[in-house]
This record gives structure tokens, C-alpha cells and sequence, in this order.
């Protein structure tokens, strides 16, 4: 059923069952309200950066930025671009999400590591398998700035080291050098820190020269080791934190999109959002940027205060003692209408929110629901293609607006987030615009919600209250 005849069925609808209905005389409010109207060059990659981001104006807040989009200082002074193909990076994606499964799959009500999280960094979900995106911080003493990758499903924070005694791929700023700082000290083999790795990576460490030696690697086989220390990091002007552990990588391997490393804001001990708790109290958020050409922010702490209208839903019970940040969602509304999903469809897989997975997973059952019913509400359109794992696609490019169902979930105690225009689609290009939703392979699957789905909403995490919360404008 297309939009076009919504107005109709729902007045014939409360005609047939009522005399007294409220859709009879608000057909075009009613379009409004379960639709959004977008503007097709609004989805389009643009090449000026749009810097105008809330990190200018929170407490303890750092700019967040796209890896390959105009923003990233990499890109402006190389006029670097992105070669990966779209079916590469949702090739990565599926495999950070297959790394996930494995990892949760075997720990079903138990403990859940978190290493395999990590497959890239934070950005718009462009390339290297998950999320893309990119925080700026400092090292050392004196300070040395460093583009980190953020990600939810990680725990250890690193970065690549002189003297690269294995080996380091190309980044932005030039590797940092521990010999160069003043604050820099390694951790013993003999230290109960060293042993604090096991639960932060999934690995033992090991021993070289009395050193502690961390291994830490990512479901699209990329890697880092190396000597674990503590250094000072320097996260604004006068949020400092001395004696920060970290990996100092010796060896490292993958695709990282020029970031040196990678910042861990999971929940275990050795995470930053742990180990900076006396400052932040375990709170954090942050806003992932509409585009690849726009900036959001990663706030640590309530940043001057939680907005009023940020809703917020507790942390499931089945991630106790996990890395990950785990949700409970009850429901998924399309285009205003709730769709007829069993509850017990989603207590059975339960849900993960991840900065770094870039497409949204459901049970399949969910998932068809929601294929099923947006198909409908997008009849008018022509198809396209499928692209990789995503199967529901649309050519645009005869259209200068295209009116789109809106899409929300629903969490426990009620909360609904309903999904920005820009979290609904990933477009390849305007002839292939996809649906950006897929289907775990089983219902038994756990669900994850993803960083497309989480653009421009403000999200915030209250680890220590056991709860996470959404508001729509987060960027803005």
C-alpha cells in the first residue's frame, strides 16, 4: 500500500468501525507524522565538511568525525578518498557481527567477553567493516594528539608505538614515540594489571623482558599487540588523567582508515569509561553525525547537565558482566502502524547497542515483518537491485523527494526512539538506496542496534544507573 492511498484506507477504516474518527479530517497531518519527506540530495556524499557540532558547546566533549568523510584533517590535506566498494564494507560488517554471534552464542547467560568487537572505527558507517568513527585525544607528556577509532564493544585502548617492532600501517599523525615522553612507564609481567587483560581482550597476556604484553584482535582479523603501560591522556585542556593504561602496538594489522588505534568504551575494568569513573561517573554520550561531511560529538560525563528530553531504558540484565551494552526491545512501529511481533521473538535473541556494527540485525522473523510492511508503504517507488546483505532497495533517480515510512523501536519501560531519515536508508548510490536493516541468520541470534539507526540521535550512557537513554537532534 502505497502513501499515496493512506490518507484513504484510514478514513474508509474508521468510517467502517466508527463515527467519530479522528483520521478523517487530519489526512495530511497523519502523512506528516508517520512519514518523512527527504530531500534526495540530502542522502547524496557531499565533499565540504559541515564542522558546526554540539562538542563546542559541552563540557568535556571531543568533536567526532567520519574517517573517509571531508572532516577527517587526513582526508582534506591527502584529498584522500575511500576505494572500498559498499559490498566491502558490508562484507566487514557482516563479519564483525559474525564475530559477535560467536562471542555471545557460547556465553548465553553467562559473562560475555568483548574483544571481537572491534572491527573498525567510528564513521558513518562507511568502510572497514563497522562504524568509522573518530575521536581526537592526547598522549603523553608532552602531549602528542592521536584520531582514535570509538567503539561500545571494545574494552582496551591502544595505539600504534615506535619502534614498530613488527609492524604498523599507515596513520594519520605520525606514530607516537613512548621514548619521546616523560609520563610513559610499562606494566610488569608480575603485576595483577597485566593479569586485568584476560577479561578486557579474550587473551593471556604474555612476557617479554618483564614486560606485559597485550594481544588484542577484531572479527575482520585485524589486530594489535604489544607492550601494555600507562601514560597520560589528555581528553580537553583540563580533563587529564595520568597513569591511563593502555596497549602501546608493537604489531598491528588491518583496516583502520589511517586512525592510530582504537579508544574501548565497553564496561570492563580496564575501559576508558571504567577507569576515568571518579571524574565521569560512568556516563557518557555521544551523537553520530548525519553524513560522511558532518561532525557530531563523544561527551564524557553528563556534559553540563542530561537534557530533559533524552528517554531512557534500562540496560538488560543479560549483559551483566559483558562488554557490551545490552538493550531490550519490545516492539518496532512502521509508518504507524506496530507490527505484529511476538514478544517473546526478541527476549529470545536479545539485543546489543554497538557504535561500531553499521547495519541494524533482527531475528529473521522481525526482520520480515519489517520488510514486508515498509515494501508496502513503498509501493510507489521503483526497485532496485540488492546490495550485499541488504535486499530491499529503491532507484531515486527520478525523483527529486521521496516520502518514507518512519521506523521506531520500542524498549522496555515504554521508551520509543524513532529513527532519524538519515538512520532508515544506506545508499550506494541514488539509483540503489537500500533499506538499512538485515536479518541474523537465526532467531536465537542476538539483535544489534546499529550505528545507522543512531545518526543525529544523542545517546546517552549511564553505565553506573544501568540505563541508556535516546534523544532525537543530538548533533544540533
Amino acid at each position: 500500500m502505497s502513501f499515496f492511498f493512506l490518507g484513504f484506507v484510514l478514513s474508509a477504516v474508521c468510517i467502517l468501525f466508527t463515527s467519530s474518527c479522528c483520521y478523517a479530517e487530519t489526512t495530511h497531518d497523519q502523512l506528516h507524522e508517520l512519514t518523512h519527506t527527504i530531500q534526495l540530495t540530502s542522502l547524496l556524499p557531499s565533499t565540504v565538511c559541515d564542522s558546526s557540532s554540539k562538542a563546542d558547546e559541552k563540557k568535556s566533549a571531543l568533536k567526532v568525525v567520519h574517517k573517509y568523510g571531508p572532516c577527517f584533517q587526513l582526508n582534506r590535506d591527502n584529498k584522500a578518498k575511500s576505494t572500498v566498494s559498499h559490498e566491502e564494507i558490508l562484507r566487514l560488517d557482516q563479519s564483525r557481527v559474525n564475530s559477535i554471534h560467536s562471542r555471545l552464542s557460547s556465553s548465553r547467560g553467562g559473562d560475555i567477553k568483548e574483544t571481537d568487537a572491534a572491527n573498525i572505527p567510528a564513521k558513518d558507517g562507511s568502510m572497514v567493516g563497522s562504524g568509522n568513527y573518530i575521536v581526537t585525544v592526547g598522549f603523553g607528556t608532552p602531549k602528542k594528539d592521536l584520531s582514535l577509532i570509538f567503539d561500545t564493544g571494545s574494552d582496551l585502548t591502544w595505539t600504534q608505538c615506535q619502534p614498530c617492532l613488527g609492524y604498523c600501517y599507515k596513520q594519520k599523525e605520525t606514530v607516537f614515540d613512548p621514548k619521546a615522553s616523560n609520563s610513559y612507564t610499562n606494566i610488569s609481567c608480575s603485576s595483577a594489571l597485566c593479569n586485568s587483560l584476560v577479561s578486557a581482550t579474550g587473551n593471556t597476556p604474555r612476557c617479554s623482558s618483564s614486560t606485559c604484553v597485550y594481544g588484542v584482535q577484531y572479527g575482520d582479523n585485524s589486530f594489535s599487540a604489544g607492550y601494555f603501560g600507562k601514560e597520560t591522556l589528555t581528553l580537553t585542556p583540563t580533563d587529564v588523567f595520568p597513569n591511563f593504561l593502555f596497549g602501546c602496538g608493537q604489531k598491528n594489522q588491518g583496516l583502520f582508515g589511517g586512525a592510530a588505534g582504537l579508544i574501548g568504551l565497553g564496561r570492563d575494568p580496564i575501559s576508558l569509561v571504567s577507569q576515568t569513573a571518579q571524574k565521569y561517573n560512568k556516563i557518557f554520550s555521544y551523537c553520530l553525525p548525519s553524513s560522511a561531511s558532518a561532525t557530531g560529538h563523544l561527551t564524557l560525563g553528563n556534559g553540563g547537565g542530561v537534557s530533559k528530553s533524552v528517554k531512557f531504558t534500562p540496560l538488560s540484565t543479560t549483559s551483566r558482566g559483558s562488554s557490551f551494552y545490552g538493550l531490550d526491545v519490545t516492539g518496532i512501529t512502521v509508518g504507524g502502524k506496530k507490527l505484529p511481533i511476538s514478544a517473546s521473538i526478541f527476549s529470545t535473541s536479545g539485543t546489543i547497542i554497538d557504535s561500531g556494527t553499521v547495519i541494524t540485525r533482527l531475528p529473521p522473523t522481525a526482520y520480515s515483518s519489517l520488510k514486508s510492511t515498509f515494501r508496502q508503504l513503498m509501493s510507489q517507488y521503483p526497485t532496485a537491485p540488492a546490495l550485499s546483505i541488504l535486499d530491499t532497495c529503491y532507484d531515486f533517480s527520478k525523483y527529486n523527494t521521496i516520502k518514507v515510512p518512519k521506523i521506531s523501536f520500542t524498549f522496555n519501560g515504554g521508551t520509543e526512539v524513532s529513527f532519524d531519515a538519515k538512520g532508515i536508508f544506506y545508499v550506494n548510490t541514488v539509483t540503489q538506496v537500500c533499506l538499512a536493516f538485515a536479518p541474523n541468520g537465526d532467531d536465537g541470534d542476538i539483535a544489534i542496534f546499529g550505528n545507522v539507526q543512531q545518526k543525529t540521535l544523542e545517546v546517552v550512557y549511564d553505565v553506573a544507573g544501568g540505563r541508556v537513554g535516546f534523544a532525537p537532534g543530538g548533533c544540533s
